[in-house]
This record gives C-alpha cells, structure tokens and sequence, in this order.
C-alpha cells in the first residue's frame, strides 16, 4: 500500500529548524529573534525535533503500513510540547524517547525482512537515538545525551552509504574494518571522556572519514557532471568535516570553546553536508514526489554555508567572539536560504511539468 504524502508532518520540521536556529543565534549573543526556549532547548529542537523526525519519516516511508507514519509524529509534536509548555520537558523529552522506540521497531523489521550489513549498522543507530534519548529523560542534561546522538547519525548515515554503495566492489576485509570501527566508537560513548573516551571516538572518527573517502561511491560521483557532482562533492566534504570532528575530539579538549567546536563541527560540518548531499536523493521519496530539489544555483548556497562554517570554527580556535557570532549568523540564514530554495526549485519544477503536460494534452 502506497503511503499518502506526509506533508501534516512538514510544519513541524520548519518550527524546528526555524527555533532551533533561532535558539543557536542566542546562545552565541544575538539576541534579534530572543524567542523563549530555544537557546536552551537549542539541541533538542535540532537533533531530536528536526534530525530524528526527519529521518524517522524517511525509514517510515519504506514501511507498507500508514501506521508507522506515527513515529514521526511523534517525534515531531515534541517540538511544540517543548515549546509551548516550558514547566514540562521532560513530557517533550518522553516523546523522543517514545519515538525513538518507535524507530528501533521500524528497523528491526526492515533488518528482519532484509539481513544486510547495512541495515544492521543502521538499527544500530536507532538504538543509539534511543539512549540518547533515554539519558536526556534520565537526567535533563543535555550534554550527556550529546555523545549518543552522534552516534545515531554517524551509524544511520554510514548505513545508507554503505547501502548506496552495495554494488561496489568494496573488499569484504575493508568492510569488516569499518564494522571494527563503528564497535570501537560504541565502545567509545561509554568511556568517561577523561578515561580516553573522546580520543577512542576521534580517532574512530578520523579513520571511518577516511573508509568513507576512499570507499564511498561519492569518489565516482564527483567526476561526473550536474547533480551528481554536486552530491558527491558534498558528501566528500562532509568527510572532511568528519576528520576535522575527530581532531577536535582527540586533541582540542583544553580549548574554552571545546564543546562547542566538538558539536558543530559534526553536526553542522558533517550531518548538514550529508543533508545537503542526500536531498536531491532523499527529499523525492520523503515527498513522495518525482522532482528532484537540484538546480546549479544550489551551489551558491552550498559554497556560503561551507565558508560561513569553516569561518565560524576558525575564528572559534582563534579566540575572537565577535566574529563568530557573524560567521554564526550567515551560517543559521544560508541553512534556512538552502531549504527555502530547494522548496522554491521543486515547486518551479513542478509548476513547469502540469504546463507542459496542459500544452501536450491540448
């Protein structure tokens, strides 16, 4: 049974991009949009609200049944519950929880019904999203479900490129050493970060970058032309973004701004690259539409959202607040350009398709 398209479900992914990048300008001083909540509610709103809801539709869409449309839901009415009733957020935090289950469900029956490496990998970072989670609900710190996190998305977005991958000639020792990686890095969430945690994690990090560089049919993509330059570019960059995590991880803990350097350059550097890399891919499916959200324009977006970020993260380890809080601000408003002009492309698009199909009918 085809599922309806899940646009109920897009309202509540726009508030949590919108808050959430509201609530990252406040946290670095800019006080235009002081919108309650959102600076402190600044992860949540952004890994579990955007992130988690985002990609608990993607792996719901693949289901046969509407039913499991409700994890995103789920996950998504957490974004206006931790808005909207401050007193509470421990109800908002039980609802990613919840939803988070509600992932773990959906991939063990996708692993079930289909034994694959990748598939594994993949549950495996629900599993993760759902301790993560846990924790948060545990303890209402959300620095301590930050590490799992990570995990969820590096394990979900390693298991999508292994499976975009399949039909590659990768060796089955280059396999079970990235499988080997990813159990090291597990291993790694639970070690006290002043017991060689965060060095166990970087250097997995920085070695998973490198597979993924050498291994990843992103390698091929980038030499050909058009949309399938522009994802592979932008996957390899994102890599890069994942060495640089894992630099910062192993030997940049000293540093004033560590945590923050230790946040963005994985969830922005990496986990936005591979958004931005995945969309022409993933946004058709989610929609359950046949235009792809790909034009050359994209490009300008995608080269100021690079620069803006790398900008941010240098003038961080230099020391200079003021900059980081303008590099911050270009980087929150090209993230949102990107999505509106993605929306903007596809809707053209589709625009251009019903006239042409009018003009061939009559």
């Amino acid at each position: 049974m085809k599922l309806a398209k899940p646009i109920y479900l897009f309202p509540l992914v726009v508030l949590a991009l919108l808050m959430g990048v509201a609530g990252g300008w406040i946290r670095m001083g800019y006080v235009g949009f002081p919108i309650p909540g959102t600076a402190a509610s600044h992860g949540i709103l952004m890994v579990g609200g955007f992130l988690g809801t985002l990609i608990s539709l993607e792996r719901a869409m693949v289901m046969k049944s509407r039913i499991w449309l409700l994890i995103p839901l789920i996950s998504g009415l957490s974004i206006p519950v931790l808005l909207l009733v401050p007193g509470w957020p421990a109800f908002a935090n039980a609802l990613l929880f919840l939803a988070s289950l509600g992932l773990m469900a959906i991939m063990y029956l996708q692993s079930h019904r289909h034994p694959v490496i990748y598939q594994y990998v993949m549950t495996m970072g629900a599993v993760l999203w759902m301790a993560g989670n846990f924790m948060l609900l545990y303890s209402g710190f959300v620095p301590a479900a930050v590490p799992w996190w990570i995990g969820f998305i590096l394990f979900t977005i390693v298991g999508e490129r292994l499976e975009l991958s399949k039909f590659l000639p990768i060796p089955k020792i280059a396999k079970s050493g990235l499988l080997l990686l990813l159990t090291l890095f597990f291993i790694g969430i639970w070690i006290p970060f002043h017991r060689y945690g965060n060095w166990l994690m970087g250097t997995c990090s920085i070695m998973i970058s490198f597979w993924l560089l050498h291994f990843d049919m992103a390698k091929i993509a980038a030499k050909k032309a058009d949309q399938f330059k522009y994802i592979g570019i932008g996957l390899r960059v994102g890599y890069v973004w994942l060495t640089l995590h894992g630099i910062i991880l192993c030997f940049f803990e000293p540093h004033v701004l560590y945590y923050d350097l230790y946040i963005h350059t994985f969830f922005l550097g990496f986990a936005f690259s591979m958004i931005w890399a995945h969309a022409p891919i993933i946004l058709p499916m989610v929609l359950n539409i046949r235009h792809t959200p790909y034009h050359p324009i994209l490009w300008v977006g995608w080269i100021v959202f690079q620069v803006s970020l790398f900008g941010r993260i240098l003038v961080s380890l230099i020391g200079l607040p003021e900059w980081r809080t303008f590099f911050g601000m270009i980087n929150g408003w090209t993230i949102l350009g990107m999505f509106a002009l993605m929306a903007m492309i596809t809707l053209i698009k589709m625009i251009l398709s019903q006239r042409a199909l009018g003009t061939a009918r009559s």
